[in-house]
C-alpha cells in the first residue's frame, strides 16, 4: 500500500508452456487473482480502491494478447481458465503496463542478477534496504 509491496509470490507455474508469451500471460492472470484478492480484502477493510490494479509486465506480446479478445492460432493452445486476464483488463478492473526488464524490481527476488544490477534493483522503491549493507 502506498509505495510499498503488499503481496508477494513465487512459485513454479502450473503447465508447461509453449513461448515465453504464454509463460507471461500465465504469470499475468496469476497476479491478476492475488491482485483481486488484496482488492477485495481492502474493500473489508473500508479501503477502496478507485483506480484499476496495476501489473506490470516486460512481454510486450503477453499485454497485446490481454487487450485483443479476438483468439489468434498462435494463442488457441493457452487454457481458458487463464483468458479471464482479457475480462479484467476489459472491464477496467486491471491494467497491464509495459515495464522494461532493467526495470522489474521483481528480479531481485527471483533471478540471479549481474554485480552491477543488485545494488540498483535492491536500492529500488518498494525494497527495503537494511541500514549498513552496502
Amino acid at each position: 500500500m502506498g509505495s510499498g509491496a503488499v503481496s508477494w509470490s513465487s512459485k513454479k507455474q502450473p503447465v508447461v508452456t509453449l513461448s515465453t508469451t504464454e509463460a507471461e500471460f500465465i504469470a499475468a492472470a496469476s497476479s491478476a487473482c492475488r491482485g483481486r484478492m488484496v482488492k477485495k480484502n481492502s474493500e473489508v477493510l473500508n479501503q477502496e480502491q478507485s483506480s484499476p490494479t496495476v501489473v506490470f509486465c516486460d512481454n510486450i506480446s503477453a499485454i497485446k494478447l490481454s487487450k485483443n479478445p479476438v483468439m489468434h492460432g498462435r494463442s488457441k493452445h493457452i487454457d481458458v481458465r487463464f483468458h479471464f486476464l482479457r475480462d479484467l483488463v476489459g472491464d477496467g478492473i486491471l491494467e497491464l503496463i509495459q515495464c522494461s526488464t532493467q526495470q522489474q524490481v521483481a528480479d531481485v527476488l527471483t533471478k540471479p542478477l549481474k554485480l552491477d544490477v543488485f545494488p540498483r534493483m535492491r536500492g529500488s522503491p518498494g525494497v527495503c534496504e537494511y541500514p549498513g549493507i552496502n
